[in-house]
């Protein structure tokens, strides 16, 4: 039952302070502290890793943090107050409605020396464009044409179609790469040997174990992200939530997110350790294959199965006992403080499971049915929605795999509901959650015709509020239908030594440029 489901964490935590409590000397003993304010080394891990170190070829909220840290881009966008700052463009101005230039930062070098200019910026954009390039987050930069050089220290940079979001893109998830050196080696040594011209600098990928960097002493002064005040930064791989846990009480790493709420209450009474709890922009919903590729007269072809399975989930409840802190539940597929996500409108799933069984025997399952679903994290989380599937007679089998195979069961047709996260890649537009799922692309299970025009017509006008009524719109029709169905922002808890000033922030992003030692 979905109660028994929801009381399963408690039990796991209890589990986890009795494991901890009695190996605790032992660990302190066998994993001699290596990281810390004494080594000048902030040591942070994580479940998962990118696929590849590249920006733009994996879509791993690990590959947006090493992004951001080792990589700049054209615009910086503050987290203060969302304005555009100069960053490695200079200057910017908009030609007509498909065409920006851009001046280029004078005395800015990558990682390796070589010093960065327009013909970076246009191999980088171009690169990606390509269809040889296997650009992952090919959703960042389809909307640019392409981009040539136009002078010494200016680019142009041609749209497809008007694009007002662009600045936000290129102030986001549109890192520059040093063309020389990419031309040298390729994809396959970049990702072995990864150079940017960000504040820290890559110093060797270990696959399956983590990425280590230090600070870039030739960082360009101006920067507003200034310099680093931490030397050295690691990030870890640990798959294990317990193991990570005893890593921090026991010094063996700094800093670590994504930590469930009963053991974050038992981590606040550990001495030396902050824990932080931050809402993010991440929000989790389901996703529905509702053209039926996954199974063959899939049950998801009928709109009323799908709100059923809207009407099942007890999303408050899940709010209220797993997920807690800051989350909230979402109503319509979008991040609140993105342009144009609104819920005015949109269709509502209260939990009803009468409603939900009623809805069934009118499809014509009164008995329910059997299911796949796949998920990639917070596996409690899948398994209380597969708790209250069952309660209204939806037996759902949970496949549990790494991201980048979920993400690939899902694009293959191979999967009927999946249990998705997504942070936008931290941009504040609607076009950057709904124009990954319903655009037509890779990731949409529906090619709804109707939904890609709204969208399209929201990314590219040029009036706000055009803008805002296409989003509404298509938002709308995603909910009526039920092709997806919302569950709540994610509220991220952090926990990292005492000795380290950190500041979380919505985007989640974790700015160790800004981080320092106390």
């Amino acid at each position: 039952m979905p109660l028994r489901t929801l009381t399963r964490a408690a039990t796991l935590a209890a589990t986890l302070a009795a494991t901890l409590a009695a190996s605790f000397a032992t660990l302190i003993a066998a994993h001699p502290a290596l990281a810390g304010k004494a080594n000048d080394t902030l040591v942070y891990a994580s479940d998962s890793e990118p696929e590849n170190v590249s920006p733009y070829h994996n879509s791993a909220r690990e590959g947006v943090i090493l992004a951001r840290n080792c990589w700049d881009t054209l615009l910086y966008r503050d987290p203060k107050d969302g304005t555009y700052k100069p960053f490695l463009a200079t200057a910017w101005k908009w030609a007509d409605d498909t065409t920006l230039d851009l001046t280029i930062r004078e005395g800015v070098v990558f990682h390796n020396g070589d010093p960065l200019g327009p013909e970076d910026v246009a191999f980088t954009f171009n690169y990606v464009l390509t269809p040889e390039a296997r650009t992952v987050t090919r959703q960042n930069v389809d909307w640019m044409k392409s981009v040539e050089v136009t002078g010494p220290h200016s680019v142009r940079i041609h749209l497809k179609a008007p694009f007002p979001a662009a600045l936000e893109y290129l102030a986001g998830p549109t890192p520059i790469f040093p063309a020389n050196y990419f031309k040298k080696v390729g994809l396959d040594g970049f990702a072995k040997a990864p150079v940017g011209s960000g504040p820290y600098r890559i110093t060797k990928v270990d696959s399956g174990r983590g990425v280590s960097m230090e600070r870039f002493d030739k960082y360009w002064a101006e920067s507003p992200l200034g310099k680093p005040k931490i030397g050295k930064l690691q990030f870890r791989v640990i798959p294990d939530g317990e193991s990570r846990m005893a890593e921090l009480m026991t010094g063996g790493v700094d800093w670590i997110w994504r930590v469930p709420s009963d053991q974050a209450e038992q981590l606040r009474a550990a001495p030396n350790i902050t824990v932080l709890n931050s809402e993010t922009m991440r929000v989790g919903f389901l996703q529905f294959d509702t053209l039926g590729r996954a199974k063959e007269n899939s049950p998801l072809k009928d709109v009323r199965v799908r709100q059923a399975i809207s009407y099942a989930i007890d999303r408050k409840a899940m709010v209220d006992n797993l997920v807690r802190g800051a989350s909230r539940v979402m109503n319509a597929l979008c991040f609140v403080d993105q342009f144009g996500c609104t819920d005015q409108g949109v269709m509502r799933y209260p939990y009803d499971p009468a409603k939900a069984k009623a809805l069934l025997k009118e499809a014509g399952y009164p008995n329910g049915f059997e299911i796949d679903l796949g998920a990639y994290r917070e596996r409690d989380y899948a398994e209380a929605v597969i708790g209250y599937l069952g309660a209204v007679g939806i037996k759902a089998r949970l496949n549990y795999l790494r991201y980048a195979a979920f993400r690939d069961a899902l694009r293959a047709g191979k999967t009927s509901i999946g249990y998705q996260t997504w942070g936008s890649f931290s941009v504040l537009d609607v076009s950057a959650f709904d124009g990954v799922y319903f655009r037509g692309g890779e990731e949409d299970l529906t090619k709804d015709p109707q939904v890609i025009a709204d969208l399209q017509e929201g990314d590219s006008s040029m009036d706000p509020e055009k803008r805002k009524a296409a989003y509404a719109k298509a938002l709308q029709r995603i909910a009526a239908q039920a092709y997806a169905l919302p569950m709540f922002s994610y509220s991220t808890n952090y926990a990292f030594t005492s000795d380290l000033n950190f500041t979380a922030q919505p985007d989640e992003v974790a700015r160790f440029y800004a981080a320092s030692w106390k």
